[in-house]
């Protein structure tokens, strides 16, 4: 059984907490009493809101559920306490250098990043960019306006370029861009719609190379009991989480 810490007690989090299987919370952290309050109460597990105390428990892998300024902030420290992490805000890795930096430290200490698929789907095989060519990588996003602080009366493009930029301009709206590049080790193109129309984000990933052509649409269903969260992106954890023990590992 893998042990876990939970780092950020926010919806991703709770639903973790509410679909424990072939792991264990066995600690909590996030900087709002409130939250760490409300999932101790589910899981039974000891919550903090300091972190070196935290990172102090006995658990095998840290679950990063809280945000881009959290990983930076924290994943170094995890790595270097010789626990592996689970990213879900992949964004943060969008900065090279802090990428390499948590790559080196992670090889150094013989420890894992892990990236679940978050909001989309493919990322598995998306990663034979690393040993085959890719010749297009194309994302289509599009949002309802509100989601993106932009006002429009219909579909609009509102970035076309590559995810570097758009990350610059569109900084909560980059981990599956983020993630595409890590996977393929591609430049990702952009495009992002912001559509008064749509209520569910929609990702749309072209894929052209040796291996022949792929197209993938995925429409995200909001989280239950935060419309800002994708459903997709928390199963993603819990599927990873639960092949960790897996003797049957598929696709991975």
């Amino acid at each position: 059984m893998v042990t876990i810490g939970l780092l950020g007690c926010g919806n991703v989090g709770q639903i973790i907490a509410q679909n424990q299987d072939g792991f264990s919370i066995i600690a909590l952290f996030d900087k709002d009493p409130e939250h760490v309050k409300r999932i101790s109460s589910l899981t039974g597990a000891p919550g903090y809101t300091d972190f070196e105390s935290f990172i102090r428990q006995p658990f095998d892998l840290v679950v990063e559920a809280a945000s881009g300024s959290a990983v930076r902030e924290y994943a170094a420290t995890v790595l270097n306490h010789h626990k592996d992490i689970v990213i879900l805000s992949v964004g943060a890795l969008s900065d090279a250098p802090f990428c390499e930096e948590l790559i080196t430290i992670a090889g150094k200490n013989q420890k894992k990043i892990h990236i679940p698929s978050g909001a989309i789907m493919g990322l598995d095989n998306l990663t034979v960019g690393r040993i085959s060519p890719i010749t297009r990588l194309e994302l289509i996003t599009t949002k309802n306006p509100k989601s993106l602080n932009v006002s429009v009366d219909k579909r609009t493009l509102i970035f076309k370029g590559k995810a570097n930029d758009c990350i610059r301009q569109f900084p909560k709206n980059v981990n599956v861009s983020v993630a595409l590049a890590l996977a393929t080790g591609c430049h990702v193109d952009v495009k992002l719609y912001a559509d008064p129309a749509v209520e569910r984000n929609i990702h749309e990933i072209f894929v052209e190379g040796a291996f022949g052509e792929a197209y993938i649409k995925i429409t995200n269903q909001p989280s239950p009991d935060n419309p800002a969260t994708s459903y997709l992106a928390a199963l993603s954890i819990l599927s990873l989480l639960r092949d960790l023990t897996n003797p049957l590992v598929i696709g991975r």
